[in-house]
């Protein structure tokens, strides 16, 4: 119960020192955003991303679609997943487009990925040019309904959607960046700060010297310098002096 009251005591002990920094640290979030800020808006290329969307169902006949067809469009989704993003089509996409990518590259480009528990593929391309990121995302969804019936031997999927233009990037996040590098410098200093009060093993007051000692001063020195001191002795004596010259003139 003891050691529970003196961790509470210095937790507000840490809590009242960094509330008397409190200038400090605001300074020190306002630095650590517009730092963050800048270097996202001016050092960080901005990068766009394109989505397109593939149905991989396969139906039976060309105009029946029956529950069997809709279980193995659900089930060979991550199949289909994994085909995509092999060399074929990925090189083809690139001869298509006359890109200046090779395979690794256009492979870091792109993610494949099934959309909830659906049948549907999403053909996600990010870029740092908006229109390459649509023309890639759609050649891709293209490409592959033509290759997968080639591969699996089962019916062309279709193209739920097309890759749409973005009109604004998605990365970098501008705002999360900086609250984000506002509060790292605010924590660097707020742990700056606890650990020079903990290594400050000075005593301040006559409480300390009870907390520490367990026991109470008998006097208490003045806070300032002896000079100081001195000057506001010789002061007080020479009040003294003067008001007992006043009062034998009187007399």
């Amino acid at each position: 119960m003891k050691e529970e009251m003196e961790q509470e005591i210095d937790l507000m002990e840490i809590f009242y020192y960094l509330r008397a920094k409190i200038g400090w640290l605001i300074l020190a979030f306002v630095i650590g955003g517009l730092l963050a800020g800048s270097m996202t808006h001016f050092l960080i290329i901005p990068k766009y991303t394109a989505v397109s969307k593939i149905d991989m169902v396969s139906a039976s006949c060309e105009s029946v679609l029956n529950l069997s067809d809709l279980n193995l469009g659900t089930s060979l989704s991550e199949d289909y997943a994994e085909l995509i993003k092999l060399r074929p089509v990925f090189n083809e996409v690139i001869d298509n487009l006359e890109l200046d990518y090779d395979y690794e590259e256009l492979q870091d480009m792109v993610s494949i990925t099934k959309v909830g528990n659906t049948r549907l593929l999403a053909v996600t391309v990010e870029s740092e040019n908006p229109k390459e990121a649509q023309e890639i995302a759609n050649e891709v969804a293209d490409v592959t309904v033509t290759y997968i019936p080639k591969v699996m031997e089962t019916s062309t999927p279709n193209i739920a959607e097309y890759a749409i233009l973005p009109e604004e990037a998605s990365s970098p996040n501008l705002a999360k960046n900086t609250i984000i590098g506002a509060l790292v410098l605010l924590l660097i200093i707020c742990g700056v700060y606890i650990v020079r009060m903990l290594q400050d093993d000075t005593v301040k007051s006559a409480d300390e010297v009870q907390k520490e000692f367990g026991v109470m001063p008998l006097t208490v020195i003045p806070e300032g310098s002896l000079d100081e001191i001195s000057d506001a002795v010789e002061h007080k004596k020479k009040g003294k002096k003067s008001k007992k010259n006043k009062k034998a003139g009187r007399r």
